[in-house]
């Protein structure tokens, strides 16, 4: 009988840690061997993808109370973290979003609003992209931009009085900003991108003091918008330019998509108002605070807008969000965060992530700004091969360990590492709107493989850049 391969690997694999917890070979107590035993099977799991990446997130509830490492007590509150309910909530207003169609009539309008020659249609969809990657999930805010890109360079492909080569850049441009800009976008919010809840989740965890979503905004907004730019001077002005003139035929397009959406209807106003009341107590909650009896934080605020969907009613039969409508949400994302912070306080309690940090300091005096560079590069490379979520996961107890053996700022080394592994630009499996672009057949995989490392190290000096000198200003 012939076995299957998937099956093979996990026995492989499996059987390889086994060897690891019953040699022992870095001398390790009987807690410590067992704990990064249990990781290493995990980070296995996920890098190769044996198992759904929610159901490897379960393995610390199943063993580890069995183990006396973690109490039952202890490891479910991993699950349960504020974080969690955090994003919950930003799911929420995405689904509603999504819903009603506001993503679509947003990305229109300002394409509508920045032109329609080749080099505004490109800057448009950076524009509309990265604004909805903020506040959807970058996979979604992709495979919402996906058809109306190629309904574009279809339009471009049948006009017969633009350039073959100018026609090949377009094309290959207008896939290439709707993955990278989905990415780059992401990184503005909190809750842009599950990376980004992770590690402020295993921030609160740790008790450290969590980063709030206005300094969140505070710092990685303006990041994300100086990438934007440059991702688009680079592709036109540089790299890929092209000759379109504004087209006749690209404005009737748009404008005939805006007019089938119509005037905005009850439905959508209420959830642009629901979506807006959230932003604007999560920009100003600290001010706030110093007025209203009950203190006001950032799950609390994306909780009661969540909820708000689900109260408020278009008619008597149909609310803003149904619960069916929850389908479509990731679920397992939320199990996700919950493995790796239940793994993160397992590391933590025998000593692994303290070891590591003495480790690291056992080579020398080395400086802040190097430790960070070193971070950056090791993040956004390795981000290329593993899913950014897992990865996050993985590091930030790590990079915890290693930043309190040598009395550095965790949070500045951590927002780095996080900030690091959602912009992989290079390879398809770099992240989801990688693969999903890469799938329309417009993009070589030369041709990425060299934007997606000029866009890496942009992004490597600009992450560098803020974090060392932005940080500590908005901190």
């Amino acid at each position: 009988m012939k076995i299957d391969q998937q099956i093979l690997k996990i026995i492989a694999v499996v059987f390889i840690v086994w060897v690891y917890w019953f040699v022992n070979p870095l001398s390790f107590t009987s807690e410590q061997v067992f704990v990064s035993a249990i990781a290493l099977l995990m980070i296995a799991f996920w890098t190769l993808e044996l198992l759904p990446l929610p159901v490897v997130a379960l393995f610390p509830i199943l063993i580890f109370p069995y183990h006396d490492v973690l109490s039952w007590d202890s490891i479910s509150k991993a699950y349960s973290n504020p974080m969690i309910f955090l994003f919950m909530g930003g799911f929420f207003l995405s689904l509603a979003i999504e819903k009603w169609n506001l993503h679509k009539r947003i990305a229109l309008n300002i394409i509508n609003i920045t032109g329609t020659s080749g080099n505004k249609v490109i800057l448009g969809f950076i524009i509309s992209t990265g604004f909805l990657s903020m506040w959807l999930s970058n996979t979604a805010t992709t495979m919402m931009m996906f058809p109306i890109a190629l309904a574009v360079i279809k339009m471009v492909e049948t006009t017969p009085s633009i350039d073959s080569r100018s026609v090949k850049n377009f094309s290959f441009c207008m896939m290439i900003v709707i993955a990278y800009a989905s990415n780059f976008g992401g990184i503005a919010t909190i809750i842009g991108t599950p990376p980004n809840v992770a590690f402020n989740s295993y921030l609160q965890s740790q008790n450290h003091q969590e980063i709030s979503f206005f300094k969140w905004m505070a710092i990685c907004t303006p990041l994300a918008i100086v990438i934007l730019i440059c991702l688009y001077f680079i592709l036109v002005k540089f790299m890929y330019p092209n000759t379109i003139k504004s087209n006749p035929e690209i404005v009737q397009f748009i404008k005939k998509e805006i007019k089938s959406l119509g005037k905005m209807n009850k439905a959508e106003i209420s959830v642009i108002s629901i979506f807006l009341f959230t932003v604007i107590l999560w920009i100003f909650k600290d001010l706030l605070n110093g007025f209203l009896p009950i203190k006001l934080d950032d799950t609390r605020i994306a909780l009661t807008g969540g909820l708000l969907l689900f109260i408020i009613r278009i008619d008597k039969s149909t609310a803003l969000l149904e619960w069916e409508d929850t389908k479509k949400m990731s679920w397992g994302i939320l199990l996700l965060f919950g493995g790796g912070m239940a793994l993160a306080n397992a590391l933590e309690k025998v000593g692994l992530l303290k070891l590591i940090g003495e480790y690291i300091q056992s080579f020398g005096a080395i400086g802040f700004s190097s430790i960070l560079i070193m971070i950056i590069l090791i993040s956004i490379f390795l981000s290329e091969l593993m899913s950014n979520i897992a990865q996050v996961i993985v590091l930030a107890p790590i990079i915890g360990g290693i930043a309190e053996s040598m009395n550095y700022s965790g949070i500045q080394l951590g927002l780095a590492m996080t900030l690091a592994a959602s912009c992989a630009s290079m390879l398809p499996m770099g992240t989801p709107p990688n693969a999903i672009a890469f799938s329309s057949g417009m993009i070589e995989m030369r041709s990425m493989l060299k934007i997606g490392f000029i866009m890496n190290l942009v992004c490597i000096v600009l992450i560098f850049l803020f974090c060392l000198y932005i940080f500590p200003i908005i901190n």
